[in-house]
């Protein structure tokens, strides 16, 4: 057998070498696992008690006029003088709160950026900017997971100091696509999100305790169902109260 010649490099250890750096270089894809999470921000960021997304269904079985009615909804609860007060009644009398809508597996968007809700001026803008909310998403899918791993990815991009980080998710329907919500919202609460819902019981009766099994998580993690579209905004109330406070 050949014996090595000293005076040759080793093209075989070069190429695992430069392969190995080239992997080391490589970008990572985006996992909520993994996610700059950190509620810790820059040197400088404003803080507030808290940064919460508004995940809002926006699937097929969600018509024009209960697109309308959660819309409506969530703004009249700004509005409302219990969630006014829950929102100025923290140790810094300020939250963060942004709006994402959702439908399948691949349709998610930010509707609306993070919003600092400092003083009764903001929170009124911030009502009517949901209650002109146009719907951004109309999708025959409905993937609660993929709208949880979405939310994860918002909240990351907080640019408030908030110790608690909240997902609201609203829905009619049961996911029947893409990720389990199971192992999402497993995921989100690792990464220290809390996730509560608001099943709205038009079309499945039994929706909250599926919420309850497969979509909430986190310490204190709670559902508040909507009997109807028309009870939405009671309901929201009730509920953006207590996650608030």
């Amino acid at each position: 057998m050949a014996r090595p010649d000293p005076n040759r490099p080793d093209m075989s250890r070069r190429t695992f070498l430069a392969g190995g750096l080239a992997a080391a270089a490589s970008p990572a894809f985006a996992d909520p696992r993994t996610a700059n999470t950190d509620p810790i921000r820059p040197f400088g960021a404003p803080a507030a008690d808290l940064a919460l997304v508004l995940a809002v269904d926006c699937s097929r079985s969600i018509d024009a006029q209960e697109y309308r009615l959660q819309a409506e909804g969530y703004a009249a609860a700004f509005r409302h003088a219990r969630v006014r007060r829950a929102i100025l009644g923290g140790p810094t009398r300020r939250i963060a709160v942004a709006m994402t809508q959702w439908g399948g597996q691949f349709a998610q968007t930010q509707a609306l950026g993070w919003t600092l809700l400092d003083a009764d001026a903001a929170i009124d803008a911030f009502a009517a900017r949901l209650e002109g909310q146009s719907r951004l998403v109309d999708d025959d899918a409905t993937a609660i997971g993929a709208a949880i791993d979405h939310a994860v990815r918002v909240l990351a991009d907080c640019p408030f100091a908030a110790p608690r980080r909240t997902i609201d998710v609203s829905g009619d329907g049961r996911s029947n696509q893409g990720r389990f919500p199971r192992f999402a919202r497993d995921d989100a609460v690792a990464a220290g999100v809390g996730i509560n819902g608001l099943p709205i019981l038009t079309d499945e009766t039994n929706l909250a305790a599926v919420y309850r099994s497969e979509v909430i998580g986190g310490p204190g993690a709670f559902v508040v169902p909507a009997r109807s579209f028309s009870s939405f905004a009671d309901a929201i109330v009730q509920k953006l109260a207590a996650e608030i406070a």
